[in-house]
């Protein structure tokens, strides 16, 4: 971003008339949507600037200079002046493709309108919001790599009886592609969530339209715009204000943080789709003998895309789009707290490590068509399990062919430009020569990459095969297809040039260029020649202290340096009897030196300026036609660029695998509802990668009707979450086709992923802790024939933290056991109620599991205790769980809270509503009911807690003294973790009669245990 001098420095002072001229016309402005910064471009001294007014002049002060000092006013002081703040050109690009790309927020262009006089010059020319960016992509992204393209979707809902009709429209203007689904769904909208995320176009910003949407589920809608990287929604316009629906869906999308833009039910309207696409598709055929025709409510879908994205005011998109329909079940379903869970893409708190998420941690492509692949990759992992392993076997060999891999990532990939945005510079018609020769340097390079990749010395002939199917043949296929290209550049193109940053049509090419270019050699060789003629008569040497350059206003002259002047007057004095002074014509004298020219100078130049512009107009006419010709392949160059973007990822997917601290192995994949989730030494990817961490490894195994539910308990950082998480990415990275952190790994393929993790607060969005944690659950549960599955896999941490403790617990223990009985997939569990692992002894393939500690004598010998966190996950329930069974937790409780001077502070925090909200977000009514009876139990075994104690202080300490040798030497029992259930309750016997008779003594003991 430029700084506040640079922008003072670049933009002049506008008179006092002319602002407020122009605040009239701003103020008389019509109101601009929410969430949009309106600008105006402006000219001086050949600079282009911007000016921001009002509440955008405040934002820009205030979010690019950090102070509003910068702020000016126009037309009067603070309190009646219009704010203003100004932005040279490449601070405010800076600024507006972070707008659009980060902020989210959409941008207007005004520019100065030619036809009108006075303070109403002005003229909106381009406007731009997150999901739809055609009108600034050539000049704002122009020479900047974008990680995801945008994808614009429009979404109708029919009726079908209890269930509706959803059709969906999307496409991506970049390659110039149409998509149509259409399928049933129920009221919640559940496969809504499915067919959307399983476009094949779903790794781009998107802008989804959306109309009559009823009973939309939240949690559904936010896992469509996460999993797609919606930046923007479009809505039917309210315009009655009392649409319940419309009122409800605006804040769902406000909370995930989505653009929202409303349009008028008419533009649903699908009366001419059959006439509009039959001019946009390719090919002959009508769209009505297409069987995506009869998709009513796609084609009224595709109606309101195609008007919003102006597809047909570009006569240059007429017969070059495709239509296709989308399977809408390849991919695994992900929803959004997942994607948040698993770290997938990176977020604003990542900050400049890219490790921090899976997409900065596996981003090692090489151009940008595989970066934004590699994106679409992770949000749509694979469910066929052929297809996954042929991606496997792909990255086996990139990994294990050390000089093949970093040939092809050094050598190749890393040349390659931009081939699907290079494609569409020529598509809309601004390609340029540069542009063409770009195209040309790709195509020279292709045989030197095949023979890279035909290289490949494997032993495996089966790998060799795969290779040579899935690229050396269409590389082959393309090259062919491109000579023709390349022999038209070679012949029309002036190479050499290129090496100077020239690009220029072959004079050779025309005979009247050929022409033109020999009468401008030969006035530059005159030139030369006037050069030389005028360093011998002023005495000065051409090469140092006479040069002849061309001024970009006077055209071509000589330029004397400020030390050399003098003398050159003087000796031109000396002269004056024999030469006519008239011949040296001075223009102006700058910092660099003074400029001048001869008579002959001047005649020379006006001839060049002509025989230039001749030759301009004559290669421009070339060069449309060479851009035309080079537009047909395009189709060829994006398919390559297709096929590129396939081999880039999967080369970083091998890169990373084997530069690991410890390297991935590759997994072995099991059919859907088939086989078991076997984890050797597994790992976090992106955590094993951070500074100063030394990852322990654990274990994992997920049975079928043995572990299929998995509790884990264990102290606050102690490693839960992590043990939890590494196992959902590990399956996602699986069913991606990479390697995986184990040294050993076999897994079954899931059909979703779904994550309730994290104690997030949304508070500022109108969202509790704990309605946001009972709404994603709700997803999980509500859903639960559409979302979960008996194929799915479920991360749970921390379940309940948000409400009371007999809440909490209650709905706790009500969700696991409706997911380890009703669902019946594989789900990991992490809590704190440790009371939650007598489930086990209720459902048979639930299996308890706790997070190891040390815990020794303090090494400063005051008799306390040194905890150590191990990290290291084993099976069983934590000692302290034993001891007490299942009322530990309440004798412990009661010991924190025996100060009298506490029971306010208990019975107001334990008095929460937390079923009742779990009521409210449509939970299943067996959950409910289940919740409440297991918060009843809870409270009622902890009544004891809520009751002063009659004890000293002095027996209080003694009895916790006991208490603790107790469990300390039951802690210190060799090979605890080893032990089974009966000898850790006979154990647990022996030390509790050791110690029985300083027990019943103690009052504070005694009354402990009569609670319990």
């Amino acid at each position: 971003m430029d700084s506040i001098d640079d922008n003072k420095s670049a933009v002049p002072e506008i008179d006092k008339p002319e602002q407020l001229l122009f605040v009239k016309f701003f103020r008389g402005l019509p109101q601009k949507p929410d969430g949009t910064i309106r600008l105006f471009e402006r000219d001086a001294n050949q600079k282009r600037y911007y000016t921001f007014h009002g509440d955008d002049a405040l934002y820009i002060a205030q979010n690019v200079y950090k102070t509003t000092s910068v702020v000016k006013y126009w037309g009067g002081d603070s309190s009646k002046g219009l704010a203003t703040c100004i932005l040279s050109h490449s601070a405010a690009d800076s600024f507006l493709r972070d707008a659009l790309l980060t902020r989210q927020l959409r941008i207007e262009i005004w520019g100065a309108d030619g036809t009108k006089k006075g303070g109403a010059a002005w003229k909106l020319t381009r406007r731009a919001s997150p999901g739809n960016l055609q009108d600034v992509e050539d000049y704002l992204f122009a020479n900047t790599h974008m990680s995801a393209a945008p994808i614009v979707m429009a979404a109708k809902l029919g009726a079908g009886g209890e269930n509706k009709i959803v059709g969906v429209s999307f496409a991506d203007a970049s390659i110039r592609e149409i998509g149509v689904a259409e399928f049933v769904d129920n009221e919640l909208y559940s496969n809504f969530e499915v067919g959307i995320h399983s476009s094949g176009l779903s790794p781009f910003p998107l802008t989804c339209i959306l109309t009559h949407v009823q009973h939309v589920h939240h949690c559904t809608l936010q896992s469509l715009i996460i999993q797609l990287g919606v930046k923007e929604c479009i809505i039917m316009q309210d315009e009655s204000h009392k649409d319940y629906e419309l009122t409800k869906l605006k804040g769902v999308l406000d909370r995930v943080g989505v653009v929202v833009t409303e349009k008028k039910k008419g533009d649903f309207n699908a009366r001419d789709i059959e006439q509009d696409l039959n001019r946009l598709l390719e090919g002959e055929m009508s769209v009505m003998s297409l069987p995506e025709f009869e998709m009513k409510n796609a084609m009224a879908a595709s109606a309101c895309l195609i008007k919003y994205l102006s597809l047909l005011t570009d006569e240059s998109n007429f017969g070059h789009y495709m239509l296709r329909t989308h399977d809408l079940s390849q991919y695994m379903r992900l929803d959004a707290s997942a994607l948040r869970a698993l770290n997938l893409m990176p977020g604003p708190q990542d900050g400049s490590n890219k490790t921090m998420s899976l997409f900065g941690l596996l981003n090692k492509c090489k151009t940008a068509q595989g970066i934004r692949l590699l994106g679409q990759w992770l949000k749509q992992p694979l469910m066929n399990v052929e297809e996954i392993e042929k991606r496997q076997d792909l990255v086996e060999i990139f990994a294990e062919d050390t000089e093949l891999r970093q040939s092809l990532q050094e050598d190749h990939l890393k040349s390659v430009p931009d081939l699907h945005r290079l494609a569409k510079r020529f598509q809309r018609g601004v390609a340029t020569l540069q542009d063409v020769v770009r195209m040309y340097q790709v195509v020279i390079r292709l045989p030197g990459l095949l023979a890279c990749l035909e290289s490949y010395s494997g032993m495996d002939e089966r790998l060799k095969d795969l290779l040579e199917t899935t690229y050396i043949t269409k590389l082959k296929e393309y090259s062919g297809n491109l000579e023709n290209l390349q022999e038209l550049v070679e012949t029309t193109i002036d190479l050499a040039a290129v090496e100077d940053h020239e690009f220029l049509i072959k004079a050779e090419f025309d005979e009247t260029l050929q022409e033109l270019r020999a009468r401008i050699k030969d006035v530059r060789n005159q030139m030369d020649r006037e050069h030389a003629r005028v360093g011998d008569k002023l005495n000065l040497e051409t090469e140092k202290k006479l040069k002849m350059e061309k001024h970009t206003v006077y055209g071509y002259c000589f330029r004397v340096m400020r030390q050399v002047l003098t003398r050159a007057r003087r000796r031109m004095q000396d002269a004056a009897a024999i030469r006519n002074k008239s011949e040296y014509h001075e223009y102006t004298t700058q910092k660099a030196g003074t400029y001048f020219a001869t008579s002959k100078m001047r005649d020379l130049n006006q001839t060049w300026n002509e025989l230039s512009a001749q030759y301009d107009r004559k290669q421009n006419d070339l060069v449309k036609e060479v851009i035309t010709i080079v537009a047909t392949y395009c189709p060829v160059v994006e398919t390559l660029g297709g096929l590129i973007a396939h081999l880039d990822v999967l080369i970083s997917f091998a890169h990373v695998s084997v530069h690991a601290p410890i390297p991935y192995v590759r997994p072995k994949i099991i059919e859907k509802g088939q086989g078991d989730v076997i984890l050797a030494a597994a790992r976090h990817p992106c955590l094993e990668m951070q500074d100063d961490v030394s990852f322990i490894p654990n274990d994992v195994e997920l049975i079928r009707g043995k572990s299929e539910f998995q509790i884990i308990t264990g102290p606050n950082m102690g490693g839960k979450s992590t043990y939890i998480r590494q196992i959902g990415v590990i399956a996602l990275m699986a069913q991606t086709g990479c390697f995986v952190p184990c040294s050993e790994a076999t897994l079954c393929v899931f059909d979703s992923i779904l994550a309730r993790v994290g104690a997030g607060d949304s508070q500022l969005k109108g969202v509790s802790t704990f309605m946001a944690e009972m709404l994603e659950t709700a997803t999980i549960l509500k859903v639960g024939r559409r979302s979960a599955t008996a194929n799915s896999l479920i991360v749970i941490d921390e379940l309940g933290r948000g409400t009371s403790t007999y809440d909490g617990f209650g709905l706790a223990w009500a969700i696991s056991e409706y997911i380890a009985s009703e669902i019946q997939c594989f789900c990991l569990f992490a809590t704190h109620f440790h009371e939650l692992t007598a489930l086990g002894e209720k459902v048979p393939h639930v299996r308890n599991l706790n997070v190891a500690v040390h815990v020794g004598e303090c090494k400063n010998g005051n008799g306390g205790r040194d905890i150590t966190l191990l990290y290291k996950v084993n099976e069983g329930m934590e000692f302290l769980l034993i001891v007490s069974l299942r009322k530990l937790p309440c004798v412990m409780k009661y010991m924190a809270y025996s100060d009298p001077g506490r029971q306010d502070f208990l019975s107001v925090c334990d008095q929460s509503f937390g079923i009742h909200v779990a009521e409210l977000a449509n939970f299943p009514e067996t959950v409910v009911k289940l919740a409440k009876r297991k918060a009843y139990e809870l409270e009622d075994t902890e009544e004891v807690d809520l009751r002063a104690t009659k004890c000293s202080r002095a027996d209080i300490d003694e009895g916790n003294a006991v208490i603790e040798r107790c469990l300390a030497e039951f802690a210190a029992t060799p090979d605890l973790e080893a032990l089974d259930h009966a000898v850790l309750l006979e154990r647990l016997r022996g030390v509790k009669n050791k110690y029985k008779g300083e027990l019943e003594a103690n009052p504070y003991v005694k009354e402990v245990l009569a609670g319990l």
